[in-house]
C-alpha cells in the first residue's frame, strides 16, 4: 500500500530547492499531498504577500509530475486536522522547520530534510532587487 506522503509551503518563486524537497517526499512512499499556504497566511506570517498569487501557486505545483494532491493551507492553527483530513502516514518538512512538527508524531511519522545549500525564495527576491 502506497504511503500518504504531506508538506506545506509557500512556494513563491518555485526553485530547484522546492522541486528537491517535493521529490525527496515523493520517494518516502508514492502519494504526494502538498499544501500551498494562502495570500493571506503568507501576509499574517509576513506582513508582505508572495509575488506569486495563490492561484497561480497551486496550479505551478499540481502541474509538477511528483505532486499528487494540492489543497490551500489557510491556518497554522489547522495543520493537525489538515494531516487528518488527507490521511497523511508521513509529514515532510524542510530541517529549517526541525522539532517545529515533533507535535504530530503522534498521528503520523515527521521527518525533517535537509534544504537545497545557497537557495530560497528569499534570497531570490533579494538578489532581483539588488539588480535593479
Amino acid at each position: 500500500m502506497k504511503k500518504r506522503i504531506i508538506t506545506f509551503g509557500t512556494f513563491d518563486l518555485l526553485h530547484i530547492g522546492h522541486l528537491n524537497i517535493l521529490k525527496r517526499a515523493k520517494q518516502m512512499g508514492g502519494h504526494l499531498i502538498v499544501g500551498i499556504s494562502t495570500d493571506q497566511l503568507n501576509f499574517n506570517k509576513k506582513a508582505k504577500k508572495p509575488i506569486y498569487s495563490q492561484e497561480e501557486r497551486l496550479q505551478l505545483i499540481e502541474a509538477l509530475g511528483v505532486v499528487d494532491e494540492v489543497f490551500y493551507e489557510e491556518s497554522l492553527a489547522l495543520k493537525r486536522t489538515y494531516i487528518i483530513e488527507h490521511r497523511a502516514d508521513i509529514l515532510v518538512m524542510g530541517n529549517d522547520w526541525a522539532g517545529k512538527f515533533d507535535e504530530f508524531s503522534d498521528i503520523c511519522e515527521v521527518t525533517y530534510f535537509p534544504r537545497t545549500p545557497s537557495i530560497s525564495s528569499s534570497e531570490i527576491i533579494e538578489i532581483v532587487r539588488q539588480t535593479k
